[in-house]
C-alpha cells in the first residue's frame, strides 16, 4: 500500500457547493475509484488559499493511471470544473506534494522516506 497527497485549488466562495457535490458523490464513480485500488481517499480544505490538499492510500498494483480514460472520470471532472481550477480539458490541476515526515506506528523503528 502506496500513500500519495497532492494540491488542487478551490474557486473562492464554492465550498459549500464542492461539500454537497462530494456528499452526493455518484456511485459508479465511488466503483471506480475503488476498482482502480484507490483507499481511504480523503480531501481538506484551506479556507484561507483555498487549495484542498488530498491524500489517499492506493494499493500496490493500483490503476489510477486508467482513470482518466473511463467516461465518468471525465463526466465528473468535467461536472466540477466551474467550482475548481482545471486544465484546458477539465483535468483538475494538480500539484503533487513530495513526503517529507512519516509517524510509524509505536513500536516500529522509524521509518525514513526514500529521496525523490
Amino acid at each position: 500500500m502506496e500513500t500519495i497527497a497532492f494540491r488542487m485549488v478551490l474557486n473562492p466562495g464554492t465550498r459549500d457547493e464542492y461539500e454537497r457535490r462530494h456528499r452526493e458523490i455518484w456511485p459508479e464513480l465511488a466503483d471506480a475509484l475503488h476498482d482502480a485500488g484507490v483507499r481511504d481517499y480523503r480531501i481538506f480544505l484551506d479556507e484561507a488559499t483555498h487549495h484542498l490538499f488530498a491524500v489517499l492510500s492506493r494499493t500496490d498494483d493500483h490503476q489510477m493511471n486508467a482513470l482518466p480514460t473511463l467516461p465518468v472520470m471525465r463526466k465528473w471532472w468535467d461536472y466540477m470544473a466551474d467550482i475548481m481550477q482545471t486544465e484546458g480539458d477539465h483535468t483538475p490541476f494538480v500539484q503533487p506534494l513530495a513526503p517529507v515526515f512519516e509517524l510509524a506506528p509505536r513500536g516500529d523503528a522509524a521509518q525514513s522516506l526514500s529521496a525523490h
